[in-house]
């Protein structure tokens, strides 16, 4: 039950930290280029790089790993968690599995919006 509240709350302070600093950037840089969604991707790979590193030979409670990787950072971005996975298939020489998994996530992401976008018009005509 413990983990359930912590990933709960830990997504919580995620999503509200990526509304604010999406909103930030968008407002002070304008709308022309999803900067503000950039933004965050760059700085939760960047956060999720980091704290992987720091913890890696040091020991953390997995309540506390789920709180920060999958709750803070997975409501701040889910994009830091396909880097570092994508990332560690390339360290561990799984070149293959890396490229398959850039790809997968960005072309069938890409194809999911195409077909939401023509289901939801489908159902609106």
């Amino acid at each position: 039950m413990i983990k359930v509240v912590l990933l709960i709350s830990g997504g919580a302070i995620g999503t509200l930290a990526r509304y604010s600093v999406s909103g930030a950037i968008h407002r002070w840089l304008g709308s022309s280029f999803p900067m503000g969604t950039l933004a965050v991707n760059i700085i939760g790979s960047f956060i999720i790089g980091f704290l992987w590193g720091l913890f890696e030979r040091e020991y953390l409670s997995p309540n506390v790993r789920s709180f920060l990787f999958i709750g803070v950072l997975g409501g701040f971005t889910t994009f830091s968690s396909f880097s570092l996975e994508t990332f560690n298939l390339f360290r561990e020489g799984e070149t293959k599995w890396a490229i398959l998994n850039i790809l997968a996530n960005n072309l069938i992401g890409l194809l999911m919006v195409f077909a939401g976008l023509i289901l939801a018009r489908a159902i609106k005509n």
